[in-house]
């Protein structure tokens, strides 16, 4: 029997995200404190529509703002690991990665009172020594990489990789990666930054966004019998009205489609089940 997974994710950074990339004045750090306003929204309208999604929040965040995020565990949530700070961990040293890493996995016992099943990279790049860390802190799944559209599979590690060689494979392990594209993330779409290196004009029509995405998961539902597709936003970006709307009608679109919602933990369980394992 087909049966088609939609998963609905949410990077809660508020302003850790600015502050990692060294924008600390007021007003973008006001701009990612607006995520509280939109998490808010969010949770109703999940509430609404009895669905369950996934939020990934640095330590960082859980420390600052305890009654927003204790709020989103109240609503049934997933809490995935999403960094101590918003540094992308291929931008860390090993042991100050390893220390974030522990340090965040605290936060969230402190906040769920259990550890994390499930870890996204801030900015989505792993470190060479990621995957262990995960595995070292009982994560069952990642959701950092783009090795598939709307199937999850066994990540790999110790990929040797040279510009003038093949690719070498590492082993597989036992971590199921959810993948993710930025093409199913709210921020490149719709997030405007000027910095000195460029301009990323962001700003884009919700409704033109809104049908990319409908037709992926219809794209799914044509070929394959058993598949999911992850959408990610981020409260501060997905919080303001319009866009708002766009994820009221992206639910009810899905749902008429025949959409089963599913956490990212969930969603790895059952792809562990198929497995036979």
């Amino acid at each position: 029997m087909a049966r088609h997974i939609a998963c609905l994710s949410y990077d809660f950074d508020t302003w850790s995200g600015f502050a990692s990339r060294g924008m600390m004045t007021p007003t973008p750090i006001s701009r990612g404190e607006f995520g509280i306003v939109g998490a808010r929204r969010i949770l109703d309208l999940l509430a609404s529509r009895g669905i369950r999604g996934s939020w990934y929040i640095p330590g960082v965040v859980i420390e600052t703002y305890p009654e927003a995020c204790e709020r989103v565990v109240a609503g049934g949530h997933e809490i995935g690991h999403h960094g101590w700070s918003h540094v992308p961990p291929a931008e860390l040293p090993p042991q100050r990665e390893a220390e974030e890493f522990a340090r965040a996995v605290e936060s969230i016992r402190r906040l769920t009172g259990r550890g994390p099943a499930g870890y996204r990279s801030p900015a989505w790049d792993l470190s060479a020594q990621s995957i262990d860390l995960m595995i070292q802190h009982g994560c069952r799944y990642d959701s950092s990489m783009m090795g598939h559209d709307c199937e999850p599979y066994f990540a790999r590690r110790g990929d040797r990789v040279a510009v003038d060689a093949p690719l070498a494979f590492g082993e597989t392990t036992d971590l199921v990666e959810v993948p993710i594209s930025w093409s199913l993330d709210d921020h490149p779409h719709f997030e405007f930054f000027r910095t000195p290196a460029g301009i990323m004009p962001g700003l884009a029509n919700a409704d033109a966004v809104l049908a990319n995405w409908l037709a992926d998961f219809e794209y799914m539902t044509r070929t394959t019998e058993w598949g999911a597709l992850v959408f990610t936003f981020h409260p501060y970006v997905s919080g303001r009205g319009h866009r708002m709307l766009m994820m009221e009608k992206l639910i009810d679109g899905l749902g008429r489609m025949g959409a089963a919602f599913l956490t990212l933990d969930e969603l790895q369980q059952e792809f562990r089940a198929r497995q036979g394992g």
